[in-house]
């Protein structure tokens, strides 16, 4: 136990960020391992929001749309290209996850015609799989659920899109995204990503990879707030042929001209539907500016790190009690998954105790590291209070 201490105190000392836990509001009382649900709020965001109200909307009122709200959602994504490896112009802020995930799979179909089958991760988030089905009944084609080790199984001439996950949301499994891009190209098909669990932790080169289409939300490590709005990535070689099924006003070329026919915006704004969230919107761009002069490189290794040292005290406090589902080696994003059948209870208990991590159905205990706020003492915390429950009975 003391050296677990001593080792976390030092890699605390050693921590290139730790200058950034001060930028966020958290409680001193609390240890937050939940940062892959809901990020912590970044200090400046509610004096930025309470500028907004007052001033954007209470004194400009309807001129704000012009002067900066209109092209918030192109403004605000070229904040997150970097951090996705997008160039400029590639990268929109608009709507949900699901609704992105809907227009990138209608997108990519209309990108493969003559093929009709949609692939999807067998084990993919609820949301990706219910929406990859209405597309497929939409569309009158196929839906092909597959674990990932096995896609070349299933990859064939009418595959038209496959949609994958950077990191398994339960699990806590990377994925290689060069090798599976590379793996759905050659069969002719179209790849789309969910970067929910890898934007904002995991260096991500989309360019480099010649991804096709990806999508992510903003409210988990991008710290933009409960129901910030998602993103969407369209390359600029696709942008002139992407064709996506929400022509809302807000994708139009010229949406005050209140034309009768849809004409969609040359580059990324076509991807937009409709009027953007404003508050959300703008929360979200105050949250980004942490990022400023951080390298995702060091946010890397230091999530490795967090996420090493909290498996090895796993290890060592609770031995057999719990089983580590999460890969030990790199392969892995930044969070831990412990699999143990009173699982929902322990969470419960840990929260109660305000150890903050999540429970995932059946049995999985998750607990996700932010490296832009979490520490190292967190990680002993939080498996000393597990090992603490599962001493006393909770």
């Amino acid at each position: 136990m003391t050296d677990l201490t001593e080792r976390a105190a030092k890699l605390d000392a050693d921590d290139p960020l730790a200058y950034l836990r001060g930028e966020f509001d958290l409680d001193p009382a609390v240890v937050y391992l939940d940062g892959n649900s809901l990020g912590a709020p970044p200090r400046r965001v509610a004096g930025r929001v309470e500028e907004v109200v007052r001033e954007q909307w209470g004194r400009r009122l309807i001129r704000s749309w012009p002067e900066s709200w209109w092209t918030a959602p192109e403004r605000v994504g070229e904040k997150i290209a970097p951090l996705v490896g997008a160039a400029p112009g590639q990268v929109v802020v608009a709507d949900s996850t699901s609704v992105n995930i809907f227009k990138a799979l209608v997108g990519a179909m209309r990108l493969s015609p003559g093929r009709r089958e949609i692939v999807v991760d067998a084990a993919t988030f609820p949301t990706d799989g219910y929406i990859a089905e209405s597309v497929a009944e939409l569309t009158g084609t196929v839906l092909r659920p597959v674990v990932v080790d096995e896609l070349d199984e299933v990859l064939s001439e009418q595959t038209a899109v496959v949609l994958l996950n950077h990191v398994d949301y339960k699990t806590g499994r990377l994925y290689d995204m060069a090798g599976l891009t590379a793996r759905v190209h050659s069969a002719g098909a179209r790849v789309v990503w969910d970067l929910c669990h890898s934007a904002g932790v995991l260096p991500i080169e989309l360019d480099d990879l010649g991804v096709d289409l990806a999508v992510g939300c903003t409210y988990k490590f991008l710290n933009g707030g409960p129901g910030s709005p998602a993103f969407i990535y369209v390359p600029s070689g696709l942008q002139e042929s992407f064709r996506q099924p929400l022509s809302g006003w807000g994708g139009h070329r010229d949406p005050f001209a209140m034309a009768e026919k849809y004409e969609p915006a040359p580059g990324i704004a076509r991807a937009r539907a409709g009027t953007p969230d404003i508050l959300s919107l703008l929360a979200l761009e105050a949250a980004l500016e942490v990022w400023e002069g951080v390298e995702l490189k060091d946010v890397r290794a230091k999530g490795l790190s967090l996420t090493g040292f909290f498996i090895q005290c796993v290890d060592e406090l609770l031995g057999d009690a719990v089983k580590v589902v999460t890969p030990r080696d790199e392969n892995r994003g930044h969070q831990v998954s412990l699999r143990h059948p009173d699982a929902g209870a322990l969470v419960a208990e840990l929260t109660a105790r305000e150890v903050i991590g999540d429970f995932r159905t059946p049995d999985v205990l998750r607990f996700g590291f932010a490296p832009l706020y979490n520490r190292h003492g967190d990680a002993f915390q939080a498996a000393k209070a597990l090992a603490g429950v599962l001493a006393t009975g909770g």
